[in-house]
């Protein structure tokens, strides 16, 4: 039975967090409305970009025009800052010898691809995308699974969500301390286990 291992993208592989804010900033600015902080920003990202722009608008607002208008600009503008955290590349380097690698995120595929292609070319990646509903829901899992020769995986997220979605495909789910979320907040969603550096995530195959 070959195993993979399924990464989340935003707060897990990548700290998108800076052009994810800068992006949804210039958006509100642009119809009018308040600026967000980096730190509402954090709590409002992980479920995907719709309910990212829903959240982050004006209580009573229309979300939609602003949702067209965020993503062609986020899609353009989504490698300023963006960078992998300290040690992801050489845990990743290290996995890819005996793993099949995928990720899956609920960020706009086209953002997806772009970002993967660059930053962690040769691992499949894909995003939210019409075809495929977004996680919780586990269809995203599977269909990395078939695409990478997986008859089961381990997953790797950041957040409550990717927690939900391990559940709902039946795999384990180790969480990582270092993304969008906290330990109090992952250990009450039901985390398998807790990484607090990328190291730990070797140490976790290792052992299990």
């Amino acid at each position: 039975m070959k195993t993979g291992i399924l990464f989340d993208l935003d707060g897990t592989l990548l700290d998108t967090l800076a052009d994810l804010a800068d992006s949804v900033n210039h958006v509100l600015a642009s119809f009018g409305y308040p600026q967000r902080t980096v730190e509402e920003v954090r709590q409002f990202v992980g479920n995907g970009a719709a309910r990212l722009i829903a959240q982050a608008v004006p209580e009573g607002a229309n979300p939609a025009p602003v949702l067209a208008a965020f993503q062609p600009y986020y899609s353009a503008r989504c490698q300023i800052k963006t960078k992998p955290y300290e040690g992801i590349p050489e845990a990743l380097a290290a996995l890819r010898e005996r793993y099949p690698l995928a990720i899956v995120s609920n960020k706009p595929d086209a953002a997806v691809k772009t970002l993967c292609a660059d930053i962690f070319p040769g691992i499949y990646a894909r995003g939210e995308s019409p075809d495929c509903p977004r996680k919780p829901a586990a269809d995203m899992v599977y269909k990395a699974m078939a695409s990478i020769g997986a008859d089961t995986c381990i997953y790797v997220g950041d957040s409550d969500v990717d927690v939900l979605t391990a559940n709902n495909a039946g795999v384990p789910c180790l969480s990582v301390l270092w993304g969008f979320r906290g330990e109090a907040e992952l250990t009450a969603a039901g985390a398998d286990a807790l990484a607090a550096k990328p190291e730990d995530i070797l140490t976790y195959l290792h052992q299990h």
